[in-house]
C-alpha cells in the first residue's frame, strides 16, 4: 500500500496561507541550506520552472510519483499560464468547478476523491502520494493520510486558512523526525497511529 503524505508549509500559528490563501510569506525562507535540504530529500516537490532555474531538472523522483492538490493551489501556476508545473510526476487536481483539464498531463478528479485516493493508494510502486495541498482538500482526505511533513516558517499570520479546513475528530500521529534549520525552520514528520 502506498502512502498518502501531506507535505506542506506552514506558519507556526497553523496557516498555510493567509486569509486569501497567499503563502509567499515561506519564500524568504529558502536560504541555501533549507534548499539543499529540499532538493535532497524531496526534489519532486520543487515545482518544473523552479527545478530548471535551480538546474535539478534531472534529478530523479525520491519519495513520490503522484502529486494530487486541489483547485486553489493549481490555480497559483494557472495565473501564470504553467498548466502542469510537477510534469515528473502523475498529477492530479481535485476539482468540482474546473470542467475539464487545461493540459493532457492533468487529471481532474471531480467526484469520488476519497475513492479515487484510495485507488492510488492500492496501487503497486515504491513511491507515494504527495497532497499538496490545501486546507479543504487535506480536510477532505483526512482520514487517509498516512504521514504529515510539516516545513514550519517561524511568522505568524494571526489568521488564514489552517491546514486542515474541516470538522473532524482527534487523530493521533506519532513523531518521527525533527530537523531544525539556521533560518528557523523546522521540519517535523509525523506517521499516522494505528
Amino acid at each position: 500500500m502506498r502512502k498518502l503524505t501531506y507535505f506542506v508549509a506552514c506558519s507556526i500559528d497553523g496557516f498555510i496561507g493567509d486569509p486569501d490563501g497567499d503563502a509567499s510569506f515561506m519564500y524568504a525562507f529558502l536560504d541555501e541550506e533549507f534548499l539543499a535540504y529540499l532538493t535532497t530529500e524531496y526534489p519532486e516537490t520543487v515545482a518544473a520552472h523552479g527545478r530548471r532555474s535551480l538546474g535539478i531538472h534531472d534529478l530523479e523522483n525520491k519519495r513520490f510519483d503522484t502529486v494530487i492538490q486541489g483547485r486553489g493551489s493549481y490555480e497559483v501556476g494557472l495565473k501564470e499560464g504553467i498548466t502542469s508545473p510537477h510534469p515528473h510526476l502523475r498529477e492530479y487536481v481535485a476539482s468540482r468547478t474546473l470542467a475539464e483539464s487545461p493540459d493532457p498531463h492533468v487529471e481532474i478528479i471531480a467526484d469520488d476523491l476519497v475513492g479515487r485516493v484510495r485507488e492510488l493508494k492500492a496501487e503497486d510502486g515504491e513511491f507515494g502520494i504527495w497532497l499538496c495541498g490545501g486546507s479543504r482538500l487535506a480536510g477532505e482526505l483526512r482520514d487517509e493520510i498516512d504521514e504529515l511533513v510539516i516545513k514550519t516558517y517561524p511568522v505568524a499570520l494571526g489568521s488564514g486558512m489552517p491546514m486542515f479546513a474541516a470538522d473532524f475528530a482527534v487523530t493521533g500521529f506519532a513523531l518521527d523526525e525533527v530537523r531544525l534549520f539556521d533560518n528557523g525552520v523546522l521540519v517535523r514528520t509525523y506517521s499516522r497511529k494505528g
